[in-house]
């Protein structure tokens, strides 16, 4: 069986607490390379990381928050003016080749860019698996920003799931989303904050055990959480961690 290696290259909040980098998480399963979302820091994290962007075949982007998406004109830039020729996947929510040429003509204006790359917009629904060939996704409604389209992932690759809830409030739907999965990793901004849209550490200690995943890792820290990282009872996440599926 194939190894999958699993790269943090961020697992920061929206304001880089603890100067750690966007969410951007580097799945390397052999056959297929992707990142599981591309905040805006990413592409300094990739090549810090010794990752460069011929290295990515996908992005697969849970919502339409920059912390999560920011990066992808950076990294389709940096294919481009590379010279890049080989078919490069982009896998979102609804909409995901409008927004990003409209953030490209923002950031990058009179620069061509996506008409010199060999580009595939593929879009997702809840609850269907997307067959890509070597591997799978399956989207999940999950409670953030609805303006954001926010979406958890459940993704199959060489006989090993991960799951990723994205950044939500409770919900019990994460239970279905991390079933049974090789690792979860599971969005936990606040220790007992309570925001709309994200999760705080006390009321998922209080559910762990209905858990079935093999193994959970906490990410997306705010300053509180980095702080107190000591009394947390679940493994948590850091920029530059490495893992084997």
């Amino acid at each position: 069986m194939t190894e999958v290696k699993l790269k943090v290259i961020g697992c920061g909040d929206a304001f880089g607490s603890g100067g750690r980098l966007n969410t951007c998480f580097y799945v390397d399963a052999g056959s297929i390379r992707f990142m599981v979302d591309c905040g805006a820091s990413s592409l300094p994290g990739l090549k810090q990381r010794g990752i460069q962007v011929d290295d990515i075949d996908a992005i697969v982007i849970s919502h339409f928050h920059g912390d999560h998406y920011g990066g992808v004109p950076f990294v389709l830039l940096d294919a481009a003016v590379n010279g890049r020729t080989k078919k490069f996947q982009i896998i979102s929510p609804l909409g995901g080749q409008r927004r990003i040429a409209a953030l490209l003509d923002l950031l990058y204006p009179g620069t061509e860019v996506l008409g010199k790359l060999d580009m595939e917009f593929l879009e997702y629904n809840v609850n269907e698996i997307m067959d890509l060939g070597s591997w799978s996704l399956q989207a999940f409604d999950v409670i953030h920003s609805e303006r954001a389209l926010p979406h958890g992932l459940r993704i199959e690759v060489a006989g090993k799931v991960m799951a990723y809830s994205g950044d939500t409030s409770w919900t019990d739907v994460l239970f279905a989303l991390s079933e049974r999965a090789d690792v979860f990793i599971c969005e936990c901004s606040f220790l007992d904050l309570k925001v709309k849209g994200h999760m705080h550490y006390l009321e998922l200690e209080s559910r762990l055990a209905e858990f079935s995943c093999e193994r959970m890792l906490l990410t997306h820290f705010d300053q509180q959480m980095l702080d107190r990282l000591d009394e947390i009872k679940v493994e948590c996440l850091r920029d530059g961690m490495e893992l084997v599926l």
